[in-house]
């Protein structure tokens, strides 16, 4: 009786964690590969989970926030899906390498050539993005997730600090502090690793064959050093027998 009881409780335990978990898992979000650097850039995967059981994934729309507009948006080729990149005049133009740039990507569309995503199945799609402002600690990137049944999910409700999470929050991206060089070592000091990364190979190849030959030579002397030994206890017992032979005569 208790233990029925025992396992009608965890059955309601679990239902209950999976209703609560489910709806969080099946949000559309944005997370970098590494670290979204303040000032640099970064390679952020949107992740888009299928949550219906009759309909599948079939188009994605991204639009790019306007108040931090970003100056490099270029999407990777997700295999199965058309991309298509949307660009808008800019309020104040931004300058990027000494350049004045009038124009920045407002919204990335990706539609799917075939089935899309599927019942049970998820599709990131990673596209690169800078340089990140710093005068920000996150980017709101509001989302529209279409399905095969022409429904159309609005991931556009923003997270409010201190308030419980909305139905449909928009995926945000949040934003690290600087560190060093925003655009990776410079030409000299990636050669000068690449030197020193070779330098330590070659010391371990060099270290690897030396204990190799050590290591040769170790056993061979073990295996003379075994044979002498049971050479000269055959020999000991040729001498105890001899002997014996000698004492019966």
């Amino acid at each position: 009786m208790k233990a029925s009881r025992i396992a009608a409780a965890g059955a309601v335990a679990g239902v209950t964690v999976l209703a609560v978990s489910s709806p969080a898992l099946a949000h559309v979000s944005v997370q970098p590969e590494g670290q979204a650097a303040k000032g640099g850039y970064a390679t952020v995967g949107f992740k888009v989970p299928n949550e219906r059981d009759d309909a599948s994934t079939t188009k994605l729309e991204v639009t790019f926030p306007t108040d931090h507009p970003l100056a490099s948006v270029m999407p990777q080729p997700v295999e199965g899906w058309d991309v298509k990149v949307t660009t808008s005049k800019l309020d104040k133009p931004l300058e990027m390498h000494g350049k004045k740039i009038n124009e920045a990507v407002s919204k990335v569309t990706w539609t799917a050539k075939g089935d899309g995503i599927r019942p049970g199945f998820f599709q990131k799609f990673p596209v690169s993005v800078g340089t990140l402002p710093e005068d920000a600690d996150e980017l709101v990137f509001k989302a529209l997730q279409t399905y095969s049944n022409k429904e159309v999910v609005r991931w556009i409700e923003v997270p409010q600090e201190g308030q419980e999470e909305p139905e449909h929050p928009a995926p945000v991206l949040a934003l690290s502090e600087a560190s060093g060089d925003h655009h990776g070592a410079s030409g000299d000091d990636k050669a000068s690793d690449d030197a020193g990364q070779a330098e330590n190979a070659s010391a371990e190849t060099t270290g690897a064959s030396d204990e190799g030959d050590s290591g040769g030579t170790d056993t061979t002397a073990r295996v003379l050093g075994v044979v002498g030994i049971v050479v000269g206890a055959a020999g000991v017992a040729y001498g105890v027998l001899a002997g014996r032979r000698r004492t019966t005569a």
